[in-house]
Formats: structure tokens, sequence, C-alpha cells
């Protein structure tokens, strides 16, 4: 298949800025992954639309507040986006500017509290930046860090909360889950009492979900790596849903990868841990999934290829047009699809 195959047209105007002021307040289109029937609701809706015996995944990977905004020491203003921690203060970052911030070069934030030196230039043009401070690095990063929101949302953020799930409890992810953005406390309450089961994977989203599909042919592109967990106690649940004929509900795309990774050629899960760069896209089999939760994505990306791949090219396309049609808001502050 093409990456073109995966295009579709949207207005700028539907690529939402900010988030609403009630989480659960936002539109919720349903998709029958079978017959391409859609229909238009709310998320507080949701808890309608799951059964008793349902077992329904989520993320609970935390947004570290990555992105520091400090000067060169030799002069100049300069960005640093933390991506992953390799170890000893170590981590690799994006930078910005490029060209000044070779290896040996320093960089200051805040007061002096955190300064850093560029050690090396990695493959894609990455740096690893070697950081000193005094205390809890986490800490340090919560008073002189920012949310390092998605580059197609230019709005300032006011709330910083309003980019974590509200069960967010692992911090590590460079981006948010966004799927989960949408629910509140009294929601999952809702779901829990109707005989719904809760559990949690942690997946650490890289900034590799924003990069775009540059090879014609979809099998030819490259994934991302990124870290996930599956606990026992999450693996126990999913494989007694499937055994009572409960259906798993993923909470986004990221919980679905995680659920996929580790799943058997059986269909069971098993406690685990590590680095995944699984691909789906039309043409896999669902090992454990059964319907998913998630928000409206981005022209020609994995994202929108793995849930074609779910409900179908054609059926998901045709959602995303009626989409915009209705004027949905898009992207990561913006509305939400349930495919069953």
């Amino acid at each position: 298949m093409k990456t073109s195959d995966f295009d579709f047209e949207l207005p700028e105007e539907l690529i939402a800025q900010t988030p609403l002021e009630q989480r659960d307040a936002s539109r919720l289109l349903t998709l029958d992954k079978q017959t391409g029937r859609t229909g238009h609701h709310h998320f507080y809706d949701l808890a309608d639309m799951l059964q008793p015996g349902d077992c329904l995944v989520m993320n609970d990977s935390r947004v570290l507040p990555a992105r520091l905004l400090g000067r060169r020491e030799t002069g100049g203003a300069c960005e640093v986006l933390l991506l992953i921690d390799r170890g000893d203060k170590t981590w690799e970052c994006l930078v910005r500017p490029g060209r000044k911030l070779k290896p040996g070069a320093k960089v200051v934030f805040g007061d002096g509290e955190l300064t850093g030196e560029i050690v090396a230039e990695v493959e894609g043009g990455n740096r690893l930046v070697r950081f000193d401070y005094e205390g809890i690095f986490l800490e340090v990063l919560e008073r002189l860090g920012r949310m390092p929101l998605p580059p197609y949302i230019t709005a300032e953020l006011e709330d910083a909360e309003r980019y974590q799930t509200v069960y967010s409890k692992v911090t590590g992810s460079a981006a948010a889950p966004t799927a989960g953005l949408h629910f509140t406390p009294e929601l999952l309450e809702k779901i829990r009492k109707k005989g719904v089961k809760l559990c949690y994977v942690t997946l650490h989203v890289g900034l590799g979900t924003f990069r775009p599909v540059k090879a014609e042919d979809i099998d030819e592109h490259e994934m991302h790596s990124e870290y996930c967990v599956i606990s026992k106690e999450t693996a126990d649940t999913i494989n007694a849903a499937k055994a009572a004929g409960g259906r798993v509900v993923c909470v986004g795309t990221t919980s679905c990868r995680t659920v996929e990774s580790w799943a058997g050629e059986d269909g069971l899960m098993r406690e685990s841990a590590g680095w995944t760069n699984i691909f789906i896209y039309p043409g896999y089999r669902f090992k454990v999934l059964d319907a998913l939760v998630t928000n409206f994505h981005l022209p020609q990306s994995t994202l929108i290829m793995l849930v074609s791949a779910l409900a179908g090219r054609e059926n998901v396309l045709a959602a995303y047009e009626e989409a915009v049609r209705e004027g949905y808001r898009f992207f990561s502050f913006g509305d939400a699809m349930f495919i069953s």
C-alpha cells in the first residue's frame, strides 16, 4: 500500500489548539468496524457503549516537562528537548540551533541551577547532553521545564495538567497518550461500576509518533522504538476478560501497540517489559484488541494506518470525511472515536 492511500483533506481551523473546559464533553464519533456505520455522541456517553465483562486498557505514562529553554554559554538562546534517558545524567535530545550546539558546547537553564554539555552527536542529528544539577532531576524539570506540545499546537497551554491524563502515574513520555485526555475520574468510576475492568499498561510516547512517513510504500517505513511495560495484574485481567467472552478495549494507539507487542500467538498476555517498534497497518491480524478509543490522527501517519488496520481504510477515511463535514476537532486536543 502507498502512504498516499492514507491522505485526506483537513481544514486548518479544525486542528484543536486548546482543550475543552470539560474533558469528557468532547464529541465522540462511533464507527462499526464491520459495516462502516457511524454515529455521533459525546465522550461521556462511552460508559453506555461498554458492556459488563469488558476490559478497558489505559496507558498510565505521564508526560515529562521535557522542553528546556535556555542560553548557550557563549551567548544566544537555545532549546533542548529531552527524548531518552541514557543514564549517568545523560539524555538523548533534540537541540536548537543545531549548528551552534556541537560536541563541547555548554548550555545554561534558569539561573544556572541546571547546566549541560553536548557530549556527542548521534544518528538523526540528535545530541547526547550530560547535565549537571543538585538534587533530583525531575524536581528541577518541574521548575524549569515546559510541556512538549506537538508542533501543530501553537497556542500556549495555561494548565499543564490538561496535557496529562487524570490517571497518569509513571513519568517518561515526550508526548501525551492523548486518547486518554477525555476521561474524568467520575466517568472512570461510572465505567467501573458498570462491571468493566480497568487496567493499565505503560508506554512512554516518543516524538517519533509525530514523524511523517517518508517512504512511498508503507512497508518500507522504519518504525520508532518506545519502551513499554505490562504488569502481571494487567496481563491476568486481560486474559480473564477474553476467556469470559468480554472485549478488550484499548484507550489509544499506545495501549493498542503495547498489548499487541507482547501478546502471544495464542492471544495470551504475559507480564512483559521492553522496547517495541511494532508497526500496525492494514493486513495486520489483531491478537488481543477488540475495540479502540482513539483521537483523530494526522494524514498519512502511522496512527491512521493503525486504525485502518482495525476498521478498514475505506471505512476510516469515510468516517474522517464525515468528521470534517460535521466540524469535529482534530488531533491531540480534539474529539474522539470509538471503533468497535
